[in-house]
């Protein structure tokens, strides 16, 4: 069980509440997009959409209400209300990786004419009071890095820096720009396939694999993961960028649920140039697939290189989990 000692029991306050699908999908999706919107990807915006689809639909509506008493929902959480208004949220989604049970606390908002009061702080410590009611004491949460408050007040709860990754974005563009090179663009070769595995589990660490629902066995080559990939029609496409018959950089695009998603596979060594060949190599290729590009990667690594393909910074997460 957690170290932590709440500060005291966040359900005692007359305005704090559970989620209730029945009727606070649409305020909630309003909430997180007026806190977010600026910063949204298009998985984000998805989110979003579907959230207020979902609190329209009737049979969506009474699956949740029969399996509230049973399961844990994505969209399970609290609210914070005041005068009949949610004013301020923290959503609450499982995980399980490697049979481990994993909290993710999302989606803390709060109206700005209702900060400093206080309420962040409750919704943080009841969705962690959740947790381990449910037995669970692996829980995260992520971060903005630009806001400073947030930091320090999950710190004081008790979480701490794991990792600080920033997303990018960019259109796909068939004209994109040719930079002239000694870099070749080839296709991935089988036998840097070890290479390119220890890059990405560097870059992608196993600490955050509860986060992500595909693994790097799909890039593994051979007749079988190729037979398998066609099977269930996953197109994935991998491009390297080699110099002197060496591969400085590899690329993959995953089509997992976001077919936009890009995974950059790069060493401590290698020429941030061919990061960026390989990026606008994507947006060229990718054209007549998808209109956006997304990228994550850890912050600070290979940052010119990304902006030099064209990609723009949406944000930087700070990823923290709570110590026990």
């Amino acid at each position: 069980m957690s170290s932590i000692t709440l500060s005291a029991r966040a359900d005692v306050h007359s305005n704090l509440r559970p989620l209730n699908v029945l009727r606070d999908l649409p305020a909630v999706a309003d909430l997180i997009e007026t806190c977010f919107s600026s910063t949204m990807d298009s998985d984000g915006k998805r989110y979003v959409q579907d959230m207020r689809r979902a609190g329209k639909d009737n049979s969506f509506i009474r699956w949740a209400n029969r399996a509230a008493e049973t399961t844990s929902l994505p969209l399970s959480g609290y609210v914070w209300e005041e005068n009949g208004k949610v004013v301020g949220n923290a959503s609450l989604i499982p995980f399980r990786h490697k049979k481990q049970r994993i909290y993710l606390i999302a989606n803390i908002a709060v109206y700005s004419d209702y900060r400093r009061k206080g309420i962040a702080r409750a919704l943080t410590e009841r969705a962690m009071q959740h947790a381990h009611e449910k037995k669970v004491d692996n829980i995260w949460l992520h971060v903005r890095e630009d806001n400073p408050g947030a930091i320090e007040l999950y710190t004081k709860l008790g979480f701490i820096e794991r990792a600080r990754r920033t997303s990018w974005q960019a259109g796909t563009d068939p004209h994109a720009p040719t930079p002239q090179t000694d870099i070749v663009i080839t296709g991935r070769h089988p036998n840097d396939w070890q290479t390119q595995l220890d890059w990405l589990s560097r870059l992608y660490p196993d600490l955050l694999g509860w986060h992500r629902n595909w693994t790097f066995t799909a890039l593994r080559p051979g007749l079988w993961n190729w037979l398998y990939l066609l099977f269930v029609d996953i197109n994935i496409r991998q491009w390297a960028a080699v110099r002197n018959n060496k591969m400085e950089a590899a690329l993959a695009w995953i089509p997992y649920g976001r077919g936009e998603s890009l995974f950059a596979a790069t060493g401590e060594r290698s020429d941030p140039d061919a990061l960026t060949v390989l990026l606008l190599q994507a947006r060229r290729e990718l054209s007549h697939s998808y209109p956006n590009l997304a990228l994550e990667f850890p912050a600070g690594e290979f940052d010119n290189a990304i902006q030099s393909a064209g990609f723009k910074s949406l944000r930087t997460l700070i990823w923290m989990q709570a110590t026990s």
